[in-house]
């Protein structure tokens, strides 16, 4: 298998397929981006990041043994770079250059080289990586002339991300998966008081660290102590796991697909923005005064209510006859409604004013509105940000921006959705303060740089030490780290951090092998993933009940998917309630929760680290 990428995905990729699936690999990457750590999977990390750097250099080149990796570097993915990458002899190709345009010239160039190839490609455009998909499957049953293996998957690593990154800063801990109508629903619930039983949901997901101090099961850290996250445990490992949280499956149905937010007349601001609260309270103040004149009016004359506006409103806009031969109290109304008019012509100079103001920013970035409060805070709108974004206003929940770059793709997305943006470096001062960070309900640091996200966490915190804070981390190693200082020093408060690589590589993993993951969910800094199988052609579930099929630590069948249903019942084709003794057939097509080594497992393919263990 090859992988071609500039950045921190294709390293994780490729450590992925390496360490989990035990795939021989080759990593087209540029020459600067050899420096660059490359994420290690698995236990004793410290050992086998030196035994993985002494594999890479003495495979460098040859290529032999299962799960090596070697290394070509290259600043573009050419013509001439994929043939000596092995391309033309590969089973599968993942282009995940950060530049959507280059992915697509290698695909098209891979293509090329060899149609049987099965072809994914990440892409931050849906609606281009749609017509790629079908262009590309196109170009290959033309080449072979027949049915082919041959396959084209488009995934954007922020699309898998975004929902998880979402949902964590959230005031609930609700984690969903939502793909192709399918919904799967998931809570973290806290550890139940003594006496009382744990509602287990539709099925108990995972366990989480037993103590809050336990450096083995540090949200910061993938290994799984003695005490850490245990993930699909059986229902012996729940009952004797006492004070510990968990997270349980609520919902698996048909929701139909997830909506994007309409462009719609980016031009029009709404109504209520047009004119400020001051001068509101001074249009109704005015209509106020107008209304007790005109009733003052009908006391005096007796004339009818209607007319005794009408009279009014002529008086006020000093177009009525003057009250010569008439009574006093009618004359002293007429003074009131002349100096009302005189009153009224600022505040509707003010209005058309602010009106104007208005439209014209309507196409600007809007600033946080005073009073703000109960918030999220995000920080970095590029690629994740800006699908964070999304989700997060698809929730209907209110975010103020931050973001360094004056042309950051994000902004777009901000503008059009309305939200407020604050343009400025975060590590300046003053600048989290005009996000109102000190009355936000949390904070999402999402930009590229762990630095400069750690950073904006510790001011953040220094403001306000309950913040909800979570950190977009890279390196695992420097994010255990992170994680356990902020805990230690700030145990009340919720501390969260996520890698986008790590959240995103299982799918691309899983797209190289010709199966769909539907989604992921972090269990602290570990993934479950969620898959649609058919069950033909795997023995571990064929012919097994459901409690026979489930295998703790590894996979577990959670519902039979026998179609979308119907319009008038969407979720009639999906049975989740199914009795431990029903039997699998070859016909059922299942979704299933596992871990990643499980689901390698499960299409076939140990990991190395699986091979080396005794039984």
């Amino acid at each position: 298998m090859v992988v071609c990428g500039d950045d921190g995905l294709a390293h994780r990729l490729a450590a992925e397929l390496r360490g989990v699936y035990g795939e021989q690999v080759t990593l087209v990457v540029p020459a600067d981006r050899r420096r660059v750590r490359q994420p290690v999977v698995g236990r004793a990390r410290a050992v086998s990041a030196a035994f993985l750097d002494r594999m890479v250099n003495a495979a460098r080149g040859s290529g032999e043994g299962s799960g090596a990796e070697r290394v070509v570097e290259a600043v573009e993915p050419t013509e001439a770079v994929l043939a000596e990458a092995g391309v033309d002899r590969a089973t599968a190709l993942a282009l995940v250059y950060d530049d959507d345009e280059t992915n697509i010239r290698a695909a098209l160039t891979a293509r090329r080289l060899n149609p049987h190839l099965r072809l994914v490609l990440r892409l931050y455009n849906r609606r281009l990586g749609q017509h790629i998909e079908e262009l590309l499957d196109q170009a290959a049953a033309l080449a072979t002339g027949a049915a082919s293996e041959a396959s084209t998957v488009v995934l954007s690593d922020a699309d898998t991300a975004a929902p998880a990154l979402a949902a964590t800063a959230l005031a609930g801990t609700s984690k969903v998966v939502q793909t192709e109508g399918l919904m799967l629903r998931a809570v973290e619930r806290r550890p139940p008081l003594p006496g009382q039983v744990a509602d287990p949901g539709l099925a108990t997901l995972a366990l989480l660290s037993a103590t809050s101090n336990d450096p083995a099961g540090a949200d910061g850290s993938e290994s799984d102590g003695e005490h850490g996250p245990r993930l699909l445990p059986d229902a012996a490992a729940v009952r004797e796991a006492t004070g510990r949280g968990t997270i349980v499956l609520e919902q698996v149905s048909y929701a139909g697909a997830p909506s994007v937010p309409a462009s719609g007349l980016t031009g029009v601001p709404p109504l209520g923005s047009l004119f400020s609260r001051r001068l509101r309270w001074s249009l109704a103040g005015v209509a106020g005064c107008v209304l007790a004149l005109a009733i003052a009016l009908t006391v005096l004359t007796g004339d009818h209510p209607l007319h005794a506006t009408y009279v009014t409103l002529l008086d006020l806009f000093a177009i009525n006859e003057p009250a010569l031969n008439q009574s006093t109290g009618r004359q002293i109304l007429q003074l009131l409604a002349g100096l009302l008019g005189l009153l009224l012509l600022p505040v509707l100079l003010a209005a058309a004013l602010e009106a104007f103001g208005a439209f014209r920013s309507a196409s600007g970035l809007r600033k946080p509105p005073r009073g703000l409060g109960g918030h999220v805070v995000l920080l970095g709108l590029g690629k994740i940000g800006a699908r964070v974004l999304i989700r997060l206003r698809e929730l209907n929940i209110p975010v103020v921006c931050v973001e360094a770059d004056p042309e950051a793709r994000g902004l777009a997305v901000a503008r059009r959705l309305r939200v407020p943006v604050v343009l400025g470096d975060v590590t300046q001062e003053g600048v989290l303060e005009a996000a109102k960070v000190h009355r936000a309900h949390a904070l999402l640091a999402l930009t590229s740089v762990d630095t400069t996200n750690l950073e904006a966490a510790l001011y953040a915190r220094s403001v306000r030490a309950d913040l909800r804070v979570v950190l977009r981390l890279y390196d695992d190693d420097f994010a255990t780290a992170v994680y356990r200082t902020l805990r230690a020093a700030h145990p009340h408060a919720l501390t969260r951090s996520r890698s986008v690589t790590h959240l995103a590589a299982p799918a691309f993993a899983g797209a190289m092998f010709g199966r769909q993951i539907l989604g992921a969910i972090p269990v602290e800094r570990r993934v479950l993933l969620f898959a649609a199988l058919e069950v033909a052609g795997h023995p571990q579930l064929q012919g097994r009940t459901v409690g026979e099929a489930f295998r703790a630590g590894s996979w577990r069948v959670l519902a039979l998917d026998t179609g979308p249903g119907t319009e008038d019942a969407p979720g009639a084709g999906l049975v989740w309630e199914l009795p431990e003794g029903y039997v699998l057939g070859p016909g059922d097509r299942v979704i299933l929760a596992a871990t990643r080594r499980g689901f390698a497992e499960l299409l076939g393919r140990r990991s190395r680290e699986a091979e080396r263990r005794p039984g």
